[in-house]
């Protein structure tokens, strides 16, 4: 007997690469559509559970909907995800020399209904960032779309001095905690 039927939430390369490393391919793509907007008020914890549980009650199929949101955060601020390069650009000059959280929180939603939740929190300290560096970082665009404006999986984690967690979770899955929630529903991952 196979594992269950596994529908991935999300159009992310980054997270069909991630799963792919727990032997894992999901049988379908279905990206939710929903409002990202964070909440007046709302902690960035509590948005990143909001959105992975949204996104995966969002998603009508019969097999179990996996989905997850990554966010990060300076103290109670909600760093946007970059779109353009004034945005990215804010974001690095914040970032520079400072510690940070990045909140990943996925969520698992099985054909019943049931819904199981992690959260991986990791702090991420940059280097201080020269205006070269934010200038050479803005050209390359790995930043577009990027939570916070930047992907620690490309150049980005050259000017990162430490980080304390799931370097997965920065990415946008954590592979601990999505291996612990795949293997209590029933998936074989050795």
């Amino acid at each position: 007997m196979g594992s269950p039927k596994l529908i991935l939430a999300s159009a992310s390369p980054r997270r069909r690469e991630l799963i792919a490393r727990l032997g894992i391919a999901p049988d379908a793509i279905a990206p939710a559509e929903i409002d990202e907007s964070p909440l007046k008020g709302e902690l960035p914890r509590d948005y990143a559970v909001r959105m992975a549980r949204e996104k995966a009650m969002a998603v009508k199929d019969e097999g179990h909907i996996l989905a997850g949101d990554t966010v990060v955060a300076v103290g109670r601020r909600i760093l946007p995800k970059a779109e353009d390069e004034a945005t990215a650009r804010h974001c690095l000059e914040l970032l520079s020399g400072r510690r940070h959280r990045v909140l990943s929180a996925i969520a698992l939603k099985s054909p019943d209904g049931a819904l199981r939740e992690k959260l991986s929190e990791t702090t991420v300290r940059f280097k201080r960032l020269s205006e070269e560096e934010i200038a050479s970082y803005l050209a390359s665009g790995e930043w577009h779309g990027k939570a916070g404006g930047y992907a620690i999986q490309g150049a980005a984690e050259g000017l990162i001095a430490w980080i304390e967690g799931s370097h997965s979770g920065v990415v946008g899955l954590p592979l601990y905690e999505t291996r612990a929630l795949l293997k209590a529903a029933g998936f074989d991952i050795g």
